[in-house]
């Protein structure tokens, strides 16, 4: 394909981005005959389909992730051509685009905060959301790395951990479990359980932790993508959640919730810094990646009770992985 060029490879994003020819056409300021024209010619050139028509728009299929992997990889040395003149001019600056799930939000602030005392100019752009939107926006190179408790297996990523990730019940101060010791898996089935919405990392936890055992879900129907929400519900007495304990510290630190001491919990897991394999970072993601890998952990919320406080620091680095056959759990 010798004579790609750049216009077409932003054409690519554009419509990757937006989804329709015609929102696509608008951005870039051409016609949607020449931006159809130039999609066209591509998929000639290349004997391969860029897009997939779908009910919500059009899709890149692997041959348009491809070229989407090339319009980042160009936009990457740009920027980091960028990032290293204002470093050489003693700017010091940079961009940054940071994807946290929603579980991630109660620490990232502080993480950032820390970075930028030794960093001022560099400029990070945050996105929160759920685990499956995170996922996407690192396939889809929207950003630069993830904070994450569970990596995706699907596509080869590399990750580092940086602290641990413990997972426990809560009920409120009142509960008719609060206090008790030794409680097994099996008490609990008759309790009412809210839940995370389907895909989220917790949610996964929560099945596995409950794999065998009857549950009765709480008459408040509500599959919940907010920890918030299941922790007021909670707090009104509505149920019992699985939660990361770093989303509810501060609400058990002042006693209005409280942790069910449930044989097996707290589950540990791990938060990871996550990319994708084949993402060339700048200087000052670079910079921000190695700081969250050895920095991260002490600003994880201290959990009462100690949760894991003595344990030693994380580092097992993944690289490439690309299936759960190949990583493992």
């Amino acid at each position: 394909m010798r004579n790609l060029s750049l216009k077409q490879l932003q054409a690519v994003a554009a419509v990757a981005r937006l989804g329709t020819m015609t929102r696509a056409a608008q951005e870039l300021n051409v016609t949607s005959a020449a931006l159809y024209a130039r999609i066209r010619q591509l998929e000639e050139e290349a004997g391969l389909l860029l897009f997939d028509r779908t009910p919500t728009g059009l899709k890149p299929t692997d041959a348009g992730r491809e070229m989407l992997w090339a319009i980042n990889s160009i936009n990457t040395v740009l920027e980091t051509c960028t990032d290293r003149l204002r470093t050489l001019k003693g700017g010091g600056g940079g961009r940054v685009g940071l994807g946290v799930v929603s579980t991630a939000k109660y620490f990232a602030p502080q993480v950032i905060a820390g970075f930028m005392e030794s960093h001022p100019k560099v400029e990070i752009s945050l996105t929160v959301g759920n685990r499956q939107d995170t996922i996407e926006a690192l396939r889809n190179y929207d950003i630069d790395f993830a904070i994450m408790g569970r990596p995706p297996r699907d596509f080869a990523i590399e990750a580092e951990t940086f602290g641990p990730h413990p997972l426990v019940l809560i009920a409120a101060p009142d509960h008719p479990m609060a206090g008790r010791r030794g409680l097994t898996r099996a008490d609990l089935a008759e309790e009412s359980f809210l839940v995370r919405e389907e895909g989220s990392g917790t949610r996964s936890v929560f099945e596995e932790f409950m794999s065998g055992v009857m549950i009765r879900r709480a008459k408040l129907g509500i599959d919940s993508g907010s920890n918030e929400t299941l922790k007021q519900a909670v707090m009104a007495g509505l149920g019992i959640a699985l939660l990361s304990g770093h989303s509810v510290a501060a609400e058990v630190a002042s006693g209005r919730l409280v942790l069910l001491d449930v044989e097996g919990l707290p589950i540990r897991r791990d938060w990871y810094v996550v990319r994708r394999a084949d993402k060339v970072l700048g200087p000052a993601s670079d910079a921000f990646w190695d700081y969250l890998a050895q920095e991260g952990r002490r600003f994880l919320p201290s959990i009462p009770g100690g949760f894991f406080a003595d344990e030693p620091a994380a580092g097992r680095s993944l690289k490439g992985i690309r299936s759960p056959a190949e990583a493992g759990e």
